[in-house]
């Protein structure tokens, strides 16, 4: 008789004791996910809860639109600022320990931005708001994947991406509402209780630490990395704002930024650097590469999409921010649908097939919006969002399976790190990209132009004659002026989905390259000599 212990089902001796790719996700890993989802809700919601209350924040603190952007800007520099950390500090301190501390200055922020009196003060909250919400994202995809195993990492990353494409969904509706309904101290007041609720979910269910504080910290890499994707990003980020990039408040930033990046390059390559602030050796990784690759043009495609639908429900078909949010909701019903299905696949057979897949049933529904006009019929408009919703969910998270899975645990959080900078470089470029060509496609239209300088102008009618006269309207259009304005409105929209479409299906380039069958775990860093 045997005297050896009785072998774990859930484990296969040929794969060294790991979980074989036909398992499910158990229980365990399925309560580490909601430790992770919980946290990526509070920080995804809380870009797109604010982004509604601009206005309010301007009636309440009586400043510009420029000042009260800062309430944006702020907490995506701290982003900018904390994400490069968070590799080296997940591996420095533990994953668990910095997940807690994450939340917590979060939650913290969140309770500070509801007490604020002074627009200045809720600018310093909300950097405090991205000092913690910075490292939630980047810190959940490094616990999901290690708890998981590289075998599950597609499925694991299916469950991560439900709150990614929800919460600029719903996001405009709980803001509108708790706005409407309660006050503006509500949308920051609603994270306490998630945040508690997070913390000490994250306590009992996270597994214990067990760090060998051996690696030291890269001081040269933060002074230039840091500063220089906040300054990259400020200069972006106030291209809608100036309407050209040539601007000095564009370029300035922008500049020091990428000399600053460009600095780190060589440092953080250097043989001598053991442990850069980011590891680019990593991108010795040809399918770590080529995600990256895909990733960005996705990211400033979708991004900057997802800024146009809001826009054209509101300005041109006259809907409230509210309602506009339900109106988006077919496009995350779509997503939930394929998104469980196409993370099992990418285990089983790698990400490519599906990605490509996914970004050509993007390309349909994004193309359906080039056709759009000032009356499109709702079921055209929502018919094309559950299309691409159905697409998203085979894109952006097989992505990133496709970058992670290939990677060692130990290399996991810095490659989760890497793709966090760079999804929230692409998305700024894609928000500010957008933002600048539907701007100039309103400014080339007459009647749009009109139409603002006579809302400024009231009922003067000694003003109302002489914008008539500059911008070439007879007093006989003017009873048909609106009609004018949301048509040719409706035309510049059009216009941008063009563009929108054309980068989606640039993807596909990417795409190809992109692994069509299970590849093992590999450590760039150990090729290159480490």
């Amino acid at each position: 008789m045997s005297t050896g212990t009785v072998p774990d089902p859930s484990t296969d001796p040929a794969d060294g004791g790991q979980v074989t790719a036909d398992d499910k996700l158990d229980r365990r890993v399925l309560m580490v996910a909601g430790v992770v989802v919980l946290g990526a809700i509070m920080s995804i919601l809380d870009i797109t809860v604010v982004s509604v209350a601009l206005e309010t924040f301007q009636r309440e603190f009586d400043a510009d639109t420029s000042a009260v952007a800062w309430t944006m800007t702020g907490y995506t520099l701290a982003l900018a600022a904390v994400i490069p950390m968070t590799g080296w500090a997940a591996d420095r301190f533990g994953t668990k320990r910095l997940y807690l501390l994450a939340v917590a200055l979060f939650t913290v922020g969140s309770v500070l931005c509801a007490m604020a009196t002074s627009l200045s003060m809720l600018v310093t909250f909300r950097v405090l708001q991205g000092l913690g919400g910075g490292m939630l994202m980047p810190l959940g995809m490094t616990i999901l994947t290690r708890a998981a195993g590289p075998e599950r990492v597609g499925r694991v990353m299916a469950v991560l991406g439900i709150p990614m494409l929800l919460g600029p969904i719903f996001g405009p509706i709980i803001g509108g509402t708790l706005i409407d309904n309660a006050s503006w101290h509500w949308i920051f007041l609603i994270n306490l209780p998630i945040g508690i609720a997070a913390i000490i979910y994250a306590a009992v269910v996270l597994p214990k630490d067990h760090v060998e504080p051996s690696e030291s910290f890269d001081f040269v890499g933060m002074l230039l990395l840091s500063p220089g994707l906040a300054a990259f990003l400020y200069g972006v980020s106030s291209i809608p704002e100036q309407g050209t990039v040539m601007a000095g408040k564009v370029l300035a930033p922008a500049i020091i930024g990428l000399v600053l990046i460009a600095a780190f390059v060589p440092w953080a390559l250097r043989k001598a650097n053991i442990h850069p602030l980011v590891e680019l050796r990593l991108l010795k990784n040809r399918n770590m590469t080529v995600a990256l690759v895909a990733m960005s043009l996705f990211a400033i495609a979708f991004f900057g999409a997802s800024l146009l639908f809001p826009l054209y429900f509101i300005q041109v078909r006259g809907e409230t921010a509210g309602f506009t949010g339900w109106l988006l909701a077919p496009q995350g019903v779509g997503a939930m649908l394929t998104m469980p299905l196409a993370g099992v696949l990418a285990d089983k057979i790698g990400p490519g097939k599906i990605v490509m897949t996914g970004i050509a049933t993007i390309t349909v529904g994004m193309g359906m919006f080039t056709q759009i006009g000032p009356d499109t019929g709702y079921a055209y408009l929502l018919g094309a969002l559950f299309i691409m919703g159905l697409g998203m969910g085979g894109t952006m998270m097989p992505i990133m399976t496709a970058a992670l899975a290939t990677l060692t645990d130990h290399n996991v959080a810095r490659g989760s790190t890497l793709l966090n900078i760079q999804q929230q470089v692409a998305a700024s470029i894609g928000t500010a990209l957008f933002s600048v060509i539907l701007t100039n496609e309103l400014k080339d239209s007459r009647f749009v132009q009109a139409g603002t300088a006579l809302q400024q102008a009231g009922g003067d009618q000694t003003q109302v004659a002489a914008i008539l006269q500059r911008f070439g309207i007879s007093p006989d259009q003017l009873g048909s002026l609106e009609t004018l304005v949301r048509s040719d409105m409706a035309d510049a929209f059009a216009t941008v989905f063009v563009v929108a479409t054309l980068l989606v299906a640039c993807c596909l380039i990417p795409a190809f390259f992109l692994p069509r069958r299970k590849v093992a775990p590999v450590d760039p860093t150990v090729m290159a000599g480490h």
